[in-house]
């Protein structure tokens, strides 16, 4: 288990803690998730970059290819990390007839779709910014073949360490670990060779 100061930073050899306060949103009363991503661009500095910028959003954790850790957040602030949220019983196949009334006819309607599963109490609906820690893997997306690069040997070495290490620290199941496409529209291969 980690250890985590009142700031909600992690005191651990790993873990390099340089916080960006532009991509913190306010408190996050409980964690229900961790959503694993990949950045798009092709080092750390970009990324890091990109958070300084107003409005910037970001996750809490930014793992480099070599498999450096960095924390970019605190564990106990929101960051907009996951977007819209799919419909957690439509993906399952999973509706009442009800919910299934309400949530079909947004399927094609990511905001309005959001909004409806954001009305759900966990586990009815997916964690989202509110509920869920974030991992960005560096990766670079290639527009010519629309495939993010392959996750390096010691960035899956780094991820399935902290994921684990963070499932028993805030109680997350690691049924509740997911690959960003899973549960928001992104392009499906993000994050497709992470492993944990």
């Amino acid at each position: 288990m980690l250890f985590l100061s009142k700031e909600g930073h992690v005191d651990s050899e790993r873990i390099v803690v340089r916080i960006f306060s532009g991509i913190e949103r306010g408190p996050m009363q409980k964690v229900n998730g961790i959503v694993v991503h990949q950045t798009a661009a092709p080092t750390i500095s970009s990324t890091f970059n990109s958070y300084q910028g107003k409005g910037a959003h970001g996750a809490h954790f930014l793992i480099d290819k070599d498999g450096t850790i960095y924390q970019t957040a605190s564990v106990y602030k929101r960051t907009n990390h996951v977007g819209n949220i799919k419909s957690r019983c439509l993906e399952t196949r999973k509706c009442s007839p009800a919910d299934f009334k309400a949530a079909y006819p947004l399927k094609w309607r990511p905001t309005p779709l959001s909004r409806h599963e954001h009305k759900k109490p966990f586990p009815e609906r997916y964690p989202g910014n509110t509920d869920s820690i974030g991992i960005e893997l560096v990766g670079a997306y290639i527009e010519k073949t629309e495939v993010y690069e392959t996750v390096t040997r010691a960035q899956n070495d780094a991820v399935r360490w902290l994921v684990a290490e963070l499932s028993a620290t805030m109680s997350v199941s690691m049924e509740e670990v997911y690959r960003h496409p899973q549960l928001s529209r992104k392009t499906e291969s993000e994050a497709s060779t992470a492993k944990w």
